[in-house]
């Protein structure tokens, strides 16, 4: 939400902006689909649509249409190849993202604040500009240079469950900040130091873990760490979480301990595939020793995942 917030302070501000998107990218162009950069103005900016020389030109290149009153919505093509004759976008790292130039003026106020509160679903772009809508079909169509759409859900920040506030929750919940994820912390405890010291988490419950599951109804694309206090209550939540379905699910523990819990969950009749859908020991293996360490190695597996399917992801 951080672009929109940008637009709609600047908006309020009486200072049109430009909205930069990419729609469209292949191989490996550092911008990916849904990457967004908005420009005002006053030359202030947020957000990023791939970096380097080519987003330095792009930011000039909005500027002076700003600076110009250009009213109308522009498609610009980018290939990071050297023997492009046309649209180069002077890095070299091959592939290619097509960008769109989106002007969005004072009297759009009202659909930022739209955008923010998600008063709709989706966010609809074409040659019309910037337009809402409660459905659509997601991704990006396209048929000539006046008539394509691209469409996306307003609310695309990722999720994670962190479930116990100790030292690790505070370390990961600061790290899952900056990585852009919105945060759910749980623990049982009262007035416990690292969660009244966690001004990362976007919402902090005290719960009692046994009723856990009932937080969990329709979190499919969530991602869960569980990182109680101890063995019982690791256990107690991982029993009612393995009947939900979540993009990502781990379990922090040592080696000993989780053989432990694992083999008493087969006994009471989990199946192998139930258990096989956990991550544990959790994070990659990068011999982690401090709490900054290890929620460094869980925050790495889960983008792992996350990004595992994405075509020319770095490995």
């Amino acid at each position: 939400m951080e672009v929109w917030k940008f637009i709609q302070k600047k908006l309020a501000a009486g200072k049109p902006v430009m909205l930069m998107y990419v729609l469209q990218s292949e191989g490996s162009s550092p911008g990916r689909m849904g990457f967004k950069m908005a420009v005002a103005c006053d030359d202030e900016f947020c957000g990023t649509i791939g970096g380097g020389i080519m987003e330095f030109k792009l930011v000039e290149k909005a500027k002076a249409m700003l600076q110009q009153n250009k009213k109308k919505v522009l498609l610009q093509h980018q290939y990071h190849d050297k023997e492009k004759i046309k649209d180069q976008s002077g890095m070299i790292c091959s592939g290619s993202q097509l960008n769109v130039f989106i002007p969005i003026s004072i009297n759009q106020k009202n659909t930022i604040e739209q955008i923010i509160s998600s008063a709709k679903k989706y966010i609809q772009l074409s040659p019309l500009g910037l337009q809402l809508s409660n459905e659509s079909t997601q991704g990006f169509q396209y048929v000539s240079e006046t008539e394509w759409f691209y469409t996306e859900p307003i609310n695309t920040q990722p999720v994670i469950h962190i479930i116990g506030g100790g030292h690790v929750g505070l370390a990961l919940s600061e790290l899952m900040k900056y990585l852009g994820f919105y945060i759910k912390l749980y623990d049982d405890r009262q007035d416990l130091n690292t969660i009244t010291a966690n001004s990362f988490a976007d919402e902090i419950k005290r719960v009692q873990y046994e009723n856990m599951g009932s937080f969990f109804e329709e979190c499919n694309n969530d991602y869960v760490v569980i990182m109680t206090v101890g063995y019982r209550t690791d256990k107690i939540v991982l029993k009612q979480l393995i009947q939900h379905s979540f993009f990502y699910v781990g379990l922090l523990g040592s080696d000993n301990k989780i053989n432990m819990l694992m083999e008493e969950m087969r006994l009471e009749g989990y199946s192998s595939q139930q258990l096989k859908n956990i991550h544990t020991p959790i994070g990659i293996n990068i011999f982690s020793k401090t709490p900054k360490e290890i929620a460094v190695s869980i925050a790495a597996e889960i983008i792992s995942v996350k990004n595992r399917d994405l075509p020319s992801g770095r490995k």
